[in-house]
């Protein structure tokens, strides 16, 4: 029987997440922070995994004074050409948020994508792409190969790129007692 390590899957983790977060373009992760700094309010969609880092993220984005809601919430207000959907897609054929994009296209909301392949179903919809180089399903030969279970690199990489997102608007926004933020907490906890 092969020998479990605790250490050795860790280090395969931390390698593969600085391969894959080294490998984003600053000047994207740049223009996605602008996007979002400037608009009135912040959708986000994606679904199984992606869709819990894309919540994390709206969750952090309301720490931060920013309206935030993900798609489907049973408070989602309407978007309006005002406001940024922010998709998460590593192959970026993801049906549900495919449609999502449509929909907002129509009412012209800037759109970023978030995702590991440049050429989907969802560029024709998106006004930035933000690429995570990483596996995907579709196993690209220009992704970044994983020993991990199915699409974890990317959903790691996702929920590290977005808390690098948040602390670079709390920078952007000048907010440097970052103790302040946790009047923005839950606390009905």
């Amino acid at each position: 029987m092969e020998k479990i390590s605790y250490a050795e899957e860790t280090q395969i983790i931390l390698s593969e997440l600085q391969e894959a977060l080294g490998a984003v373009q600053e000047n994207e992760v740049g223009t996605m922070v602008e996007a979002i700094c400037q608009a009135r309010m912040v959708f986000a969609t994606g679904v199984g995994r992606v869709l819990l880092m894309v919540q994390a993220f709206v969750k952090r984005l309301n720490h931060l004074g920013i309206k935030a809601n993900f798609v489907g919430a049973v408070d989602e207000p309407a978007i309006t050409s005002q406001d940024v959907l922010l998709v998460a897609s590593g192959s970026g054929e993801s049906v549900v948020p495919l449609a999502v994009m449509k929909v907002a296209k129509r009412y012209k909301a800037n759109i970023v994508h978030v995702g590991a392949s440049p050429d989907s179903s969802m560029t024709e919809y998106e006004d930035l792409f933000v690429r995570i180089p990483c596996k995907t399903k579709l196993n690209k030969p220009d992704e970044i190969p994983s020993k991990q279970l199915m699409s974890s690199l990317f959903e790691q990489s996702l929920l590290l790129l977005l808390d690098a997102v948040a602390m670079m608007i709390a920078k952007k926004q000048q907010i440097t007692n970052l103790d302040e933020l946790w009047q923005y907490h839950a606390n009905l906890e």
